[in-house]
């Protein structure tokens, strides 16, 4: 009898590149992606951050500087560089408030760096992997929010929703050269970014009364959706959402 063998969890060999990754969950992509062999270049606009955490992350871990939002800096950053196999396309921002309460400035800022911005990320690693004839995995960070709605978070809702609809279609155009394109989609996390907003002990207990396993994520839930996306235990899966939300969308 022939057993089937599991595929590998491992990404040696592998070149990964997290944006947003000086903290929060980009730190904790970039730490899995490194553990599971990968050679990972972590990128944010803070070099200070970066280099620390590339340093804590060890050997095969690098950093780069560059701002998401300067398209140009994004084409060259990528130009200059051997193709990455793996992209956790992961820069993003939230401007929480009632819809009647957003500005046009507050549209922008979160429209450009999460799906602008997202986008041309994405664009200029699949350039240079079809270019070279490479497989790849882009991995974009969406949320919960781009499955269902939520209160005050018109603007970001709008965002990661344009993200689903983003990686779909990049999934399509892509399958021909091999490249997979999927999103993770998590719920409420503990980062330094929304620990502030936990301390609010009325909004925490409505996040967790939706969370069905009762508690708010950290980032240590997401790191094995991570890897799974990223290697080739996935390799059929595309196109898709991987959704970590201790059941908040099921109901």
């Amino acid at each position: 009898m022939e057993i089937p063998t599991t595929p590998s969890f491992r990404l040696d060999g592998k070149r990964a590149v997290v944006t947003g990754a000086g903290r929060g969950i980009g730190l904790a992509a970039a730490a899995a992606l490194a553990e599971a062999g990968a050679q990972v270049t972590l990128v944010a606009r803070s070099s200070a951050e970066i280099e620390a955490a590339a340093q804590a992350i060890g050997g095969n871990a690098e950093f780069a500087t560059l701002d998401v939002t300067d398209l140009a800096a994004v084409d060259a950053f990528f130009a200059a560089r051997d193709p990455f196999n793996v992209l956790v396309n992961n820069a993003g921002t939230n401007r929480p408030k009632p819809m009647w309460e957003a500005s046009e400035e507050d549209f922008d800022a979160v429209m450009d760096l999460n799906v602008k911005s997202a986008f041309f990320v994405a664009q200029a690693c699949a350039r240079r992997l079809i270019a070279a004839g490479e497989k790849g995995s882009l991995i974009h960070m969406g949320s919960q929010m781009g499955h269902v709605g939520g209160p005050n978070r018109s603007l970001y809702c709008a965002s990661k929703w344009a993200m689903e609809g983003m990686n779909k279609a990049f999934a399509l155009d892509l399958a021909s050269h091999g490249i997979r394109s999927n999103t993770i989609a998590p719920t409420f996390i503990e980062t330094p970014l929304t620990k502030p907003m936990f301390e609010d002990a009325a909004f925490k207990a409505s996040v967790l009364d939706k969370i069905k396993l009762g508690r708010i994520g950290s980032v240590e839930d997401l790191m094995g959706a991570v890897v799974f996306l990223a290697s080739d235990a996935s390799a059929l899966v595309t196109g898709t959402s991987l959704v970590v939300d201790g059941g908040w969308t099921a109901e």
